[in-house]
């Protein structure tokens, strides 16, 4: 466990469904994770499975004091109306009374306006701790100049290919938790076989992808790997009974290609291609 800023207390390594979208599929992967363990889920508006999540939730007989559940608002909702709006519809997909996390899951459209929705569900007990995720330094300082509540998490795609030190420890520095999508790059550049991480996973007696989680938790940053396999989940449980060398943390520093393995969230057409839609939806509605 961990405590973050506000004093609420989270796991340090959870679940996450991103592209999971089949109900069926993603309430028995997170029926599995709670059964192994798990007590931290994360998901979002976008990923569509909500229902999935808390229907998981529900049947599992889970006290839920002992359960961290997040989700994200899509940029579509990025006004405070709207906001507020889906707040109450991710608790309702969801079937809770409370989220212990709710980020805004993209740096673009009112922020502010959503960012305030936030902060008054955060008053009202709706909503323990909220943060932003992929927010840049810049746009990150933007809002903890403007706003009152100060957020508590960013999550961020930090992996071996893309370590982002800069970004880390300027979060870091203040005191925001740093949260990583995409821990394992989603198998990209044969992340699984790579020599490098293998040696030092054979050091340990572990799997690769152990020594990634590893790597990422000694680095200070929260992790949510994805699976939808019951011994791939266990297997990533299991990181907290070794530690890795200086010199090991040094050779993980060595891999890092300076790339997102997804998208550039700065790049103008990558943001009109990706969310254009949901901006000139947002759009529309501010005008209706």
């Amino acid at each position: 466990m961990i405590t973050l800023k506000n004093g609420v207390k989270m796991p340090q390594l959870g679940f996450g469904v991103f592209q999971v979208p089949d109900l069926k599929d993603c309430e028995e992967a997170v029926t599995n994770a709670l059964e192994v363990g798990y007590r931290l889920i994360d998901t979002a508006t976008a990923y569509q499975n909500e229902e999935a999540v808390g229907r998981a939730i529900k049947k599992s007989g889970i006290d839920r004091k002992e359960l961290f559940i997040t989700s994200k608002l899509w940029v579509s909702e990025f006004t405070y109306e709207r906001a507020k709006a889906g707040i109450d519809a991710s608790l309702e997909r969801l079937g809770l009374d409370y989220l212990d996390l709710y980020l805004l899951h993209q740096p673009y459209g009112d922020t502010m306006g959503a960012w305030r929705a936030l902060e008054e569900a955060y008053h009202a007990g709706k909503i323990r701790a909220i943060g932003v995720s992929n927010f840049y330094a810049d746009k990150l300082k933007n809002l903890e100049l403007t706003m009152d509540v100060q957020p508590v998490i960013n999550q961020i795609e930090v992996n071996p290919w893309y370590q982002q030190p800069t970004e880390v420890t300027f979060n870091q520095g203040e005191d925001v938790r740093v949260e990583a999508w995409a821990p394992f790059a989603e198998g990209k550049h044969d992340i699984f076989t790579n020599d490098t991480i293998a040696k030092i996973a054979q050091a340990h007696g572990k799997a690769t992808g152990q020594v990634i989680l590893r790597w990422l938790l000694q680095r200070g940053i929260t992790v949510i790997p994805k699976s939808v396999n019951r011994e791939r989940m266990i297997e990533n449980m299991d990181v907290f009974d070794f530690e890795l060398t200086p010199a090991e943390m040094k050779l993980m520093t060595s891999l890092d290609r300076n790339e997102s393995q997804f998208f550039d969230h700065r790049d103008p057409v990558t943001i009109e291609q990706i969310f254009g839609s949901s901006l000139a939806q947002l759009k529309k509605g501010s005008n209706d």
